[in-house]
């Protein structure tokens, strides 16, 4: 079958592509083989060039220099419409949608059957349907508007409209950070289906699991350049990670014996307006407590009421020697900063610098009477952008430029800066590479000892990610349907126990904090 898929040339062939923006090299030289019927992953750290390498295949960017192929023909399009026109799906990780309009709508939208400007909706609603009944997706309910349907089901959609418009090749990029675990499947399922049909898919993932679960090979990008490529099941996770960053990672989860101090936040019976339900828990310092649990299973709402995002209706919070309800300003006075899993509209100032970001919350430490001292603020900022990697082209660099990954480290740096007490995290490495992940692991690590000079942190996080909260947590709890269900030491929990109370199943293990 493999050297089968070969007999003809390659769906997608892209040859020494280079792109420059201003001083920055995006990509020098990039090589890129793609085969009909092949899902093919295409990996690298943030910044690494993947965004923009298919944003010139979906004719968004033209390239510098470099040449690329459709089916054996020239392929270079003018602008994205004449890319889609020609057979290139772009999926991106924030959806496309007219959020307003109905599935079938949606599916159809641009390529509406019409007769004198008429739209015929019977022959609409029938080739949206057998568009969905191709993909296994005949449930989906037509009349719906899609603001109303799950992430995932949203995602089935815009798939959907990529399948109705003879797509030659659909690019997913990061499909599964905002789904859940029966959603991923079912896409994973789609994907099957789409390469079964002689699709080319190509696949943008920072979960390495899933790439070696769910591609046939696989080209990874550093630097700009391709460094490197293989058939996925040939290949052990390890040996990518090294190819992506540059060198061995040895340790992605830094594992460090704690003392557990004083109690530093304290939750009793705390509800929202639909949740959390009479959630209770208490939070030291250096410990690191996760979250775990379902999509929509009330973890985001559970912090945003701790840090004052949300109102509570009954129940009591307690951080240090202050008690009660409060508004953010409050809590970052008292010592607690929130990292939002919405970068883009929580939590970042996306106008804004680099350096003004990471001391927006902080501005006191710049100068005296509300002054800043613009020197002390790049020294300040600079350590922290060399800690967490941060690429840029310098501090003063607008925050929207930069990529979802290194907008995620600018929003981590604002916390550490602050230097509170009190680390309240959702979703911390969303978005962000393996590499990445490892620098942002050790730093929550070193939080949370004090091992970076500062006095121990406490941090409570969440994350969907069992692997990160069984490797970096010293206590996790559960939370399913808006309750606290579970909390124990981590090595007392595995993924299998952890899914088990998040869907309800383990309701015999009721909450007991250590």
């Amino acid at each position: 079958m493999w050297n089968a898929m070969w007999d003809s040339p390659p769906r997608l062939k892209m040859v020494n592509i280079a792109k420059r923006f201003g001083t920055t090299q995006a990509l020098n030289g990039v090589n890129l083989e793609v085969a009909a019927g092949e899902v093919h992953a295409l990996v690298g750290e943030n910044g690494a060039g993947k965004s923009t390498l298919m944003k010139i295949l979906a004719g968004a960017y033209r390239p510098d220099r470099g040449e690329m192929w459709l089916d054996g023909e020239p392929f270079m399009p003018h602008h994205p419409l004449d890319a889609r026109r020609r057979g290139i799906a772009m999926i991106y990780q924030e959806l496309s949608l007219a959020p307003h309009l109905s599935v079938m709508e949606n599916i159809l939208l641009g390529v509406e059957p019409a007769r004198w400007g008429i739209i015929r909706w019977r022959r609409l609603r029938e080739q949206a349907y057998a568009a969905l009944s191709e993909l296994g997706l005949a449930d989906l309910p037509l009349a719906t508007p899609v603001h109303n349907l799950p992430p995932g089901h949203q995602q089935m959609v815009e798939i959907a409209r990529a399948v109705i418009s003879q797509a030659k090749i659909v690019v997913l990029d990061e499909p599964t950070s905002s789904l859940t675990q029966q959603d991923v499947e079912r896409l994973f399922t789609l994907i099957r289906r789409l390469r079964d049909r002689g699709l080319a898919v190509i696949y943008i993932s920072h979960f390495l699991e899933e790439v070696h679960r769910i591609s046939d090979r696989f080209t990874v990008l550093r630097d700009g350049e391709t460094v490197g490529s293989g058939i996925t099941s040939e290949t052990p996770i390890p040996k990518i990670v090294a190819l992506m960053v540059g060198r061995e990672v040895s340790e992605l989860y830094p594992r460090r014996r704690r003392t557990r101090g004083p109690c530093i936040l304290e939750v009793e019976g705390l509800t929202g307006i639909k949740k959390p339900v009479g959630a209770s828990l208490r939070l030291h310092r250096g410990e690191i407590l996760g979250i775990a649990g379902l999509v929509g299973a009330g973890r985001t709402e559970f912090l945003r009421a701790i840090f004052g995002l949300d109102p509570v209706r009954a129940g009591d919070i307690r951080v240090g020697v202050f008690r009660g309800a409060a508004t953010p300003g409050q809590r970052w006075q008292q010592g607690v900063g929130f990292l939002s899993e919405d970068r883009k509209r929580e939590g970042l100032a996306l106008s804004l610098s680099i350096a003004e970001n990471i001391t927006l919350s902080r501005v006191d430490r710049l100068g005296p009477l509300g002054l800043v001292f613009p020197g002390r603020e790049e020294r300040m900022v600079a350590r922290w952008v060399d800690r967490l990697s941060i690429r840029c082209e310098n501090l003063r660099q607008p925050t929207w430029t930069l990529s979802g990954g290194n907008q995620q480290k600018v929003a981590l740096a604002r916390l550490f800066f602050a230097d509170v007490d009190v680390l309240l995290l959702d979703e911390p490495t969303r978005g962000i590479d393996v590499g990445s992940k490892a620098q942002i692991y050790r730093l929550i690590a070193e939080a949370a000892d004090g091992s970076a000079g500062t006095s121990p942190k406490a941090v409570l996080m969440v994350s969907s990610y069992l692997p990160e909260l069984l490797g970096l947590c010293d206590t996790i709890a559960v939370m399913s349907r808006g309750r606290l269900v579970a909390c124990r030491p981590a090595e007392q929990w595995t993924e299998h126990t952890l899914m088990l109370a998040a869907t309800g199943q383990d309701q015999e293990n009721s909450i007991s904090t250590p």
